[in-house]
């Protein structure tokens, strides 16, 4: 009888130990080399001959077409009919930021970890918190504090009904400090928590570069590698508490 209650219990510990360790492999493919099921990404990320300017650095393993690159550099395109200019004309060296960042949404395929699913008629999945390098941050609210905006959420709230954003009602124009008086307030804020402002810097491994130099390659690619294995590694397999509850009486019977 003992012997008989030995093997079932060898056979459970062995059919939950073999069921933990799929659910960590996939999850890391999952988390890498991935597109985002939204509007306009591809199905799965692939070199492109060709990318518009600032898009160009993706060009080698990108989620965009030429196409939707191209699009993101013009002002109320057919990507989103969003216009940048809606309290006057934005700066030169602040619009270059909202395209980069335009650039990393629809390009990068190394946003993986913080894709989250999303019930939205235009998409189903977004990106939550990703850890955006501080110097990329300071630098893009530095070079908009000249330009005008009349909210601080441009994800909602806008009046459509020309078919492109425009101020709603009551909201007045205002330099952008107005709305974001810091650079955590513009970076976190503009996308609904799209990205969340790193503590470490450029160059670090351990944060998002919205600019990077393609022949020095991609250092988005090792950031997604650190928070993958980090995300999948903090996932206790479900099994190892029955596992552990299960060795002193293990014990017994053997001995």
């Amino acid at each position: 009888m003992a012997r008989l209650m030995t093997t079932q219990l060898l056979l459970l510990v062995w059919v939950a130990a073999w069921g933990a360790q799929p659910r960590t492999v996939r999850a890391r493919t999952e988390l890498l080399n991935v597109c985002m099921d939204a509007k306009h990404h591809k199905e799965k990320p692939s070199p492109e001959d060709k990318l518009h300017e600032q898009c160009s650095p993706w060009k080698k393993n990108s989620c965009c077409s030429f196409n939707t690159s191209q699009e993101a550099h013009k002002d109320i395109s057919y990507l989103y009919g969003f216009n940048w200019d809606h309290c006057g004309k934005m700066a030169p060296a602040c619009k270059r930021h909202f395209i980069q960042d335009t650039c990393l949404y629809e390009c990068s395929p190394n946003l993986g970890p913080w894709i989250q699913q999303v019930d939205q008629s235009w998409r189903k999945e977004r990106i939550l918190n990703v850890p955006l390098c501080k110097e990329d941050c300071q630098r893009w609210w530095e070079d908009c504090q000249t330009s005008f905006t009349c909210k601080s959420n441009w994800h909602k709230g806008w009046n459509w009904t020309l078919g492109y954003n425009q101020c709603p009602v009551g909201a007045a124009c205002h330099p952008f400090h107005f709305y974001f008086p810091t650079p955590a307030a513009l970076c976190e804020e503009i996308w609904s928590h799209s990205y969340k402002v790193s503590n470490y810097s450029r160059g670090s491994g351990r944060c998002i570069q919205m600019w990077f130099d393609p022949a020095q390659g991609n250092p988005n690619e090792e950031v997604a590698r650190f928070y993958a294995e980090a995300m999948s590694g903090a996932e206790v397999p479900r099994a190892w508490p029955l596992l552990l509850s299960l060795v002193p009486m293990l014990l017994r019977l053997l001995s």
